[in-house]
């Protein structure tokens, strides 16, 4: 009659989510297996403000926060602080101890899970700082590092500042608590199902929207157009053989990937277009993509491009970017994928909108 109430803790898991999905799998696993419940955007992605409202009142009934940094800050607000800052801060204000758990060489980590972003490079160095201060930190540079510092650094903040936690239902008399505690292991069982399967992430009702738009929008045949030349001609005298084709930009994007340096190419997925349209690869060598009319355009217009802007610098009569480009370096970009681009190819997959090949028609 007289034993202490076993108590299950539920524990804030918090990061960027893009570059740590394998990461955030690592650590909620082990939460699972030290009888803690996982909370995260797993269930509840914070991508706009509305949703961030109610990511609060999740971090509210919670014990704990674990906080992951990696290479990314992640998705801003309008006053340009990552949504992971946010919930960070909140944390703290809600009196909650927090674990966090810092990346030790963030320089190794590989490009396309950086920062591209100089101003947002900065506030993730100005993020790491601050997470470093006045807790309990830990540093890891590999995934499989992470259910060990885990295991060992929630257990000793347990012990050393023991929470509320959860109970049983079959312990209390409370019924209010009974309906609370099994809702807790709905979830619970939820999230080990997700883990099981590898199921991707819950989208927002936003970025639902989002997605679904910008679907219905770029899957029609009209907009990208495809120039193909012929390369060599049997004779000089021969005109040039020149086809248009018009391609579905719906079809294209799933097979669009990242280059080592995150830039934007359309000549990179050139071979692949090439193939839809000529199966034989004899005939399909005397070809070549000369031009992909308005995919950048149509990439940017929904955000799964972004400008990367080199900065300005002093200008002189032998600075090469004013004789070649003709203008200020502060003029000059680079096209990188967008973070979004991922999350919609992703979207694309759960929803079952992958096609099985690109759709492209000869224009007449």
């Amino acid at each position: 009659m007289g034993s202490v109430l076993e108590k299950r803790y539920q524990v804030f898991v918090s990061s960027t989510y893009a570059d740590l999905q394998d990461e955030r799998k690592k650590v909620i696993q082990t939460l699972l297996e030290l009888d803690c419940i996982p909370a995260g955007m797993e269930l509840f992605p914070a991508t706009d403000e509305d949703q961030f409202e109610f990511i609060k009142r999740i971090i509210d009934d919670c014990d704990y926060y674990l906080l992951i940094i990696g290479g990314r800050y992640g998705s801003v607000t309008a006053e340009g602080i990552s949504y992971t800052e946010l919930e960070y801060e909140y944390a703290l204000e809600r009196g909650l101890k927090v674990i966090a758990l810092l990346h030790e060489k963030p320089e190794q980590i590989p490009f396309v899970k950086s920062e591209q972003n100089p101003d947002l490079r900065i506030r993730l160095q100005g993020f790491r700082d601050k997470a470093a201060t006045g807790r309990v930190v830990k540093f890891w540079q590999h995934k499989e590092e992470l259910p060990g510092i885990v295991a060992l650094s929630l257990s000793k903040t347990i012990k050393l500042f023991p929470a509320v936690g959860w109970v049983r239902a079959d312990k209390v008399s409370s019924e209010e608590l009974l309906i609370e505690i099994n809702e807790l292991r709905k979830q619970n069982e939820l999230m080990k199902e997700q883990l099981a399967a590898i199921e991707p992430s819950i989208f927002s009702g936003s970025e639902e929207k989002d997605f679904s738009y910008i679907y219905n929008q770029l899957n029609r045949f009209e907009n990208i157009e495809i120039k193909i030349r012929q390369r060599t001609k049997p004779n000089e005298n021969e005109p040039d053989l020149n086809i248009n084709y018009s391609i579905n930009l719906a079809s294209l994007i799933p097979i669009i990937s990242k280059s080592d340096n995150h830039e934007y190419k359309w000549y990179l997925i050139s071979d692949k277009i090439l193939r839809e349209i000529f199966q034989n690869q004899t005939e399909r060598e005397k070809y070549s993509v000369v031009e992909i009319e308005n995919m950048d355009s149509e990439l940017l217009r929904y955000g799964l491009l972004t400008k990367n802007y080199i900065p300005p610098v002093p200008m002189n009569g032998n600075d090469p970017f004013r004789s070649v480009l003709g203008m200020n370096r502060g003029d000059v970009y680079r096209l990188i994928f967008s973070e979004k681009l991922e999350r919609y190819k992703y979207w694309l997959s759960v929803n079952d909108k992958i096609p099985e090949r690109i759709q492209i028609i000869k224009m007449e």
